[in-house]
């Protein structure tokens, strides 16, 4: 039912019962009879005035102002506020009528109100000075007429429905998600804190969980924003769906569901008050998890999210929503790293953590300019020659206050926080440059090899920065190698394709990095323009003792041959590996077994020379 055919509710607030009569008479129709605005229309436009919706009245009585005001607080409670009050303007001997209205505005500042008359007490600038607004606020002076009653009520009752419309829909702009129709950021803070100070003196627990979807940026980028925006609301009615299952395990007085929000992109929150023990969170985490994994059509496309949720308990995380969220988002980055579709509690120790991230963060971003990076390189080796086949270029950073600082640590950030892209064209001119000035000492360089970023692929400029940098040092294309990784071919995206095939027609090899840790098919690996396939170190590590492991990487080995790739196998530590991988079919290696990465002068005893120098 729409607003407009809902009974307006009008308080008659006037010390004569009389007048209460009158207007009981003049607003409420019996059965079949019509109003005198429907009645003069007929007489003014005949049958040629178009059926309107008809506006009905429900009137109340108070005989003084302040039992007004009492009606008017609990209409309030009762969330059925009256839209219209008819105010005497004397009502001795309470309050006259601007005091019975200065009140009412108090209590509910949106009513529209008329204030009926017979004398001139009142000047409007007095009215106006009592008051301090006059936009509810009409004057009818006695004796009344009916048409006149009429139209004032239909007029100010239907502005008072425009006002409740304009705010409501504003309310729902200010606090909830316009895709989704969740509460918002602003909304949940609210409820949070509210909820806080419930559980603080109730002595409760309260558990906040931040849900966030792994790779969603993947489904922007490949089947558009408007797919995404579908997914995020599937995500959303799941979510609400889970959780209504989820209410029998914690609390019996509140629904989790109705605490769920949308904090923007793919991050959701949820809070869960009155469990009944901390553990509660977790068993509700693994049920959005398992419901959040399940398949979602897309169009032609059927998409496998998983979700990581993340925990922060009251008080024992935190006794604010400030620090609870704080602490939930930092339990976000310590999952995200463990894997996807997992949860986690946040742990003390993870502030910590994150107090290194951020100094890590802020030293990396200036590592360039203080000439803290520098580059080495690890030989490969053809496995039945023994000749020197290639070398992979290897970032390395030396903070002047941290000391060495590991890859495996720094390069992750350089991603996150955006980073990578400088650093990357740093690591890719200083190679070529290095390579450069071998050749022309007269060394005879094998091919060279980069490790670039997704992100950096990503980039529409990459291949002509890549362009760039062989024309300026004047190293031969030929003579360079970029490694990528697995993941890349499971992102069908085409300015990585373009990318790669521009640099590939340009002389570029391209090599697949940890090769078999990904998820790519084999219809995209033969779309793609690869030359090499690198076997993971974790593959080669075990391939003296796993059945497993000598499998998977003859299998790759024998895709390899059958699409004529070169196989390069990392992170050979021993003479057995290496026996077994020549067994196996295995062009060539690379690992400590062979040689450590080098600095470039050391390199050189490795480097044969062609005698071409030029000095």
């Amino acid at each position: 039912m729409s607003m407009s055919s809902l009974p307006h509710r009008v308080l008659i607030i006037d010390d004569n019962p009389a007048i209460h009569e009158d207007f009981r008479k003049t607003l409420i129709r019996e059965h079949g009879q019509t109003d005198g605005l429907q009645d003069m229309e007929h007489m003014l436009f005949g049958s040629r005035v178009a059926s309107t919706v008809v506006r009905t009245f429900e009137l109340d009585s108070a005989f003084l102002g302040k039992e007004g005001l009492e009606r008017v607080r609990a209409a309030n409670a009762q969330g059925r506020p009256y839209a219209l009050a008819f105010v005497d303007g004397r009502m001795p001997p309470g309050w006259d009528g601007i005091e019975t209205i200065k009140r009412l505005w108090e209590e509910c500042p949106d009513l529209q109100v008329v204030l009926c008359t017979a004398y001139a007490d009142y000047s409007w600038s007095e009215i106006m000075g009592v008051l301090g607004q006059t936009d509810n606020l009409l004057i009818l002076k006695k004796p009344f007429d009916i048409v006149e009653v009429l139209q004032i009520a239909h007029a100010l009752t239907r502005k008072y429905e425009l006002n409740q419309e304009v705010q409501g829909r504003l309310y729902e702009l200010a606090y909830y998600d316009n895709l989704c129709g969740l509460p918002n950021r602003a909304l949940f803070k609210d409820r949070f804190e509210h909820a806080i100070g419930l559980s603080r003196r109730q002595h409760r627990r309260l558990a906040l969980l931040l849900i966030d979807l792994d790779n969603f940026k993947r489904i922007n980028d490949t089947l558009g924003h408007s797919r995404g925006d579908e997914l995020l609301r599937t995500i959303a009615r799941r979510l609400h769906d889970c959780l209504r299952s989820c209410d029998s395990i914690t609390f019996p007085s509140q629904q989790a569901a109705d605490s769920l929000a949308r904090f923007g992109g793919d991050e959701f929150a949820v809070l869960i008050p009155d469990m009944l023990r901390d553990e509660d969170a977790g068993k509700i985490a693994l049920r959005i998890i398992a419901e959040l994994s399940l398949p979602v059509d897309l169009g032609e496309h059927r998409i496998v999210m998983t979700p990581s949720v993340d925990i922060a308990l009251f008080p024992c995380d935190g006794d604010t929503s400030d620090m609870l969220l704080k602490n939930a988002d930092l339990a976000v980055h310590f999952s995200k790293r463990m894997g996807p579709g997992l949860f986690s509690y946040y742990q003390d120790s993870m502030n910590t953590a994150a107090q290194k991230r951020l100094t890590l963060e802020n030293q990396l971003a200036h590592a360039i300019e203080r000439d803290e990076l520098s580059v080495r390189y690890q030989p490969q080796f053809n496995l039945e020659t023994g000749q020197l086949s290639g070398l992979e270029a290897l970032l390395r950073w030396h903070n002047r206050s941290l000391g060495p600082v590991s890859p495996l640590e720094f390069v992750p950030l350089a991603e996150e926080g955006g980073l990578i892209n400088g650093i990357g064209d740093w690591v890719m001119r200083t190679v070529c440059d290095q390579a450069a000035a071998w050749i022309q000492a007269g060394f005879s360089l094998p091919r060279i090899s980069i490790n670039v970023s997704v992100k950096q692929v990503m980039k529409p400029d990459f291949a002509d920065r890549v362009r760039e940098v062989l024309a300026d040092t004047g190293l031969p294309p030929s003579s360079l190698e970029l490694e990528v990784t697995e993941t890349l071919l499971a992102l069908d995206i085409a300015q990585i394709h373009e990318s790669l095939h521009t640099l590939r027609n340009l002389g570029v090899s391209i090599a697949i990095d940890d090769f078999g840790t990904g998820y790519s098919s084999l219809s995209r690996l033969k779309s793609m323009p690869i030359d090499s396939l690198k076997v993971d170190r974790d593959f080669v590590c075990g391939i003296a003792d796993s059945d497993d492991d000598r499998s998977i990487i003859t299998a790759i080995i024998s895709m390899a041959e059958a699409m004529s790739l070169r196989v390069v196998a990392e992170g050979v530590e021993s003479a057995s590996q290496a026996d077994f991988l020549r067994e196996l079919g295995c062009q060539e290696v690379q690992g400590f077994f062979y040689g450590r990465p080098m600095a470039p002068d050391e390199v050189e005893s490795l480097l044969p020379r062609t005698g071409a120098g030029r000095g």
